[in-house]
């Protein structure tokens, strides 16, 4: 087969199943060449069994996977050429810096001055030029973090797997990290395939994520059209928060239908994704909290449709992205982002409030497709 220089990666219909459970069901993928790509979803959804298959240490149940348009399938993990950071980065504590990301190029037959040369290129790109003699536990963790980079890039690799590497870092060191990787990956512009259950990595870092459920692809798209356009409830749900009712169309007047809720909330939202609803169907109505408006009640009528009035419970200040919950008339605390500036006019717990939101901006789905 000719090899392919548009998509590094590919997978057509892969799946498997470990006896009657069907970890990935029918997922396919064409990754371009250069990009940084995420696989988002909960534990136990089949991310790390697909990574597994790409890698070559699980072999699919059917379906073909493709590393530069050739076959891999029964290729041994050893024979292709795709490396593996770990979460826990397996670096060798018994050798230093210099030998740990010489060891595959030595392993290969590699002779000592190609490997002096290129040991020295990849320690340069990585910004840590001077740190070749030092031992492993002489590193900070992003520093362990950019290494376990490094001994996998020096072999050049087609594609660069990397599961959820950064599960072991303090919060702050996995913020920094985030922009770290980014960077490397441009730098050295290889594919990366990122597997992480959090969200918040896969839409910083990503040029294209692809949100996975139940051992099946959701939705393939950037970040922002995941975030503004999911195509699911289940993506609406797990991609960033929202506020979620369950309810019944009780109108359909096209681009728009009226929901009313179990919680009492009459609210209309904007059709999309080609979504054909009918009065009586159950549906799922997301609205995100920075679109919601809160303002003190002052007398005039809740918006028809898109609002409701409840009493401010509580106020989470986090500087520009401060949040107050609001409890409805139903007992129900809904979430909305303000600016709390610590003035006389910031919202109080107790104070009367309309929360109010454009229909645009109201996500609905079928229940049927909806995931708890």
């Amino acid at each position: 087969m000719t090899a392919s220089s548009e998509f590094d990666l590919e997978c057509e219909a892969v799946s498997k199943s470990f006896g009657p459970v069907r970890a990935v069901d029918e997922v396919s993928v064409k990754i371009p060449s250069g990009s940084f790509f995420s696989i988002l979803g909960p534990s136990g959804c089949g991310k790390t069994t697909l990574m597994r298959m790409i890698a070559g240490f699980e072999d699919p149940s059917s379906g073909d996977i493709r590393i530069k348009g050739r076959s891999v399938v029964d290729v041994p993990p050893n024979k292709r050429n795709v490396k593996m950071v770990f979460q826990h980065l397996a670096l060798f504590p018994m050798m230093n810096v210099y030998e740990n990301i010489a060891y595959g190029l030595r392993c290969n037959g590699v002779g000592k001055a190609e490997i002096g040369r290129r040991v020295t290129d990849v320690l340069e790109r990585i910004a840590l030029p001077d740190v070749g003699e030092r031992q492993i536990h002489q590193l900070s963790g992003g520093q362990k973090q950019r290494i376990a980079i490094a001994r996998c890039m020096v072999l050049d690799p087609d594609v660069l797997l990397l599961d959820e590497p950064l599960g072991a870092l303090d919060l702050k060191l996995r913020e920094a990290m985030k922009i770290e990787l980014k960077l490397l990956q441009h730098q050295f512009n290889t594919t990366f395939v990122y597997i992480t259950h959090d969200q918040s990595e896969a839409l910083v870092m990503s040029d294209r994520v692809a949100v996975m459920n139940n051992g099946r692809f959701e939705q393939i798209g950037t970040p922002q059209e995941l975030y503004h356009r999911p195509a699911s409830a289940f993506v609406a749900g797990f991609v960033g928060d929202a506020n979620r009712w369950s309810g019944r169309v009780v109108e359909v007047s096209n681009p728009h239908a009226r929901i009313e809720t179990s919680a009492g909330l009459s609210a209309l939202c904007a059709l999309g994704n080609g979504q054909k609803l009918r009065p009586g169907d159950r549906v799922e109505v997301f609205v995100r909290p920075e679109f919601i408006r809160a303002e003190r009640l002052n007398g005039a009528p809740t918006p028809d449709g898109n609002g409701l009035t409840g009493t401010v419970d509580s106020l989470l200040f986090n500087g520009a992205n401060s949040r107050v919950l609001v409890r409805s008339k139903n007992a129900e605390l809904i979430e909305a982002d303000v600016t709390l500036t610590g003035g006389a006019d910031d919202l109080k717990p107790g104070e009367a409030v309309r929360l109010s939101w454009s229909p645009e901006q109201a996500k609905c789905f079928a229940a049927e497709a909806a995931t708890a």
